[in-house]
């Protein structure tokens, strides 16, 4: 996203158990009210953890190898078939990496795995001077690149551009093309999304369980359950991924081309997928909101204690979402033709980014009570 410039089955019971409890005591069902909440922030914490975000870095890592299994394939026996698979798999890593930015949460920035995979737009020229000259592109090598010749966007420069108005053909690859490629793909699995999944699961990091036990004496990560729930729903999280797309201002993933009229700094041209990495930001984000898997989201807080702020935040985010539907031209042609209804997408998106950072986060410091 860089651009330069506890199980539910126990919670359950417990309910029906409070439930039958208040039936016989009325005068107690204020402080039952209050301890069910505490439980629900427990369980949002515990399955948000277990049933969103380790499952989405999974499928990551399972994208990205499949990515690499393609690059793989294309390189040994290069047909255009293996270059249309090669390109679909690229597709389909950028799907589960877009919708995991729906939490932008400890290690993806703090150990910079996003700006080292996604950084754009890509410096073209300075890809073009690295792969004429005599540099060697090995895995190790690409790691000591700066971060605009690493990552997903230099895979898809090499993957669907061949020249102006030309499209890739798979005889077309030079053989430091399908180095760099390979040595790319290698660099995204190996050194990236692979370590990123084992920094939520494995010492010393083990972000999972700082999450897990926010609140818990000596937590530094997260002192109270607030300080969570305030991190996924604002500037790392749903807020600001919804600020990042839907922006209108120079740093604005949809606003900088439109404004600009320029569709070189979309954020995937070659492949013409940056529609499809906006929307996907936007269902990462409504991931969070909602659980994935099954499993409890922030719309349980907030339905248990307002429910008409949870329908508008869901309402907001199926309009938002459905808004691109109406940009029926890949975006690169849309910022030039069709400018009312990328308009009017952004502004859904800044409509659902204020709901999010202002009421919902409103609601948050009020109810979430530790």
């Amino acid at each position: 996203m860089k651009k330069i410039h506890s199980s539910r089955i126990l919670f359950s019971a417990f309910l029906i158990c409070s439930v039958a409890f208040s039936a016989c005591h009325k005068s107690s069902s204020s402080t039952g009210d209050a301890v069910d909440f505490k439980t629900l922030e427990a369980n949002v914490i515990n399955e948000f953890t277990n049933k969103t975000a380790l499952p989405q870095y999974d499928s990551l890592v399972k994208a990205a190898t499949a990515l690499n299994t393609a690059i793989t394939n294309l390189s040994g026996s290069p047909t255009d078939d293996n270059l249309i698979a090669a390109q679909t798999a690229w597709k389909n890593v950028r799907t589960v990496w877009e919708q995991s930015e729906g939490f932008l949460i400890g290690p993806v920035e703090s150990n910079d795995y996003d700006p080292n995979t996604d950084t754009w737009p890509t410096d073209y020229t300075q890809m073009d001077s690295l792969l004429t000259s005599g540099n060697p592109l090995g895995e190790s090598d690409i790691q000591n690149l700066t971060q605009s010749l690493r990552g997903y966007h230099p895979v898809e420069y090499l993957l669907f551009r061949n020249g102006e108005n030309q499209v890739r053909t798979a005889s077309s690859f030079t053989q430091r093309q399908m180095q760099y490629l390979i040595s790319l793909s290698a660099d995204i699995l190996d050194n990236n999304v692979s370590q990123l999944l084992q920094s939520w699961t494995s010492a010393p990091a083990n972000y999972a369980n700082a999450i897990l036990t926010a609140g818990a004496s000596g937590n530094t990560v997260y002192s109270s359950k607030l300080a969570f729930f305030l991190d996924i729903a604002g500037d790392n999280g749903m807020a600001g991924i919804c600020n990042e797309v839907g922006q209108a201002n120079a740093d604005g993933k949809m606003y900088a081309p439109y404004s600009k009229r320029d569709s070189t700094i979309t954020e995937s041209p070659y492949s013409d997928n940056s529609l499809n990495d906006f929307r996907n930001n936007i269902i990462g984000a409504q991931n969070v909101y909602l659980g994935l898997n099954g499993g409890l989201g922030i719309k349980d807080l907030v339905a248990a204690k307002n429910k008409n702020l949870d329908n508008q935040i869901r309402a907001q985010f199926t309009a938002a979402i459905n808004s691109f539907s109406n940009i029926t031209e890949r975006y690169e042609q849309a910022i030039l033709d069709q400018r009312v209804q990328v308009q009017a997408t952004m502004t859904a998106i800044q409509t659902l980014q204020s709901l999010l950072d202002n009421d919902l986060i409103n609601f948050l410091k009020t109810n979430v009570q530790d």
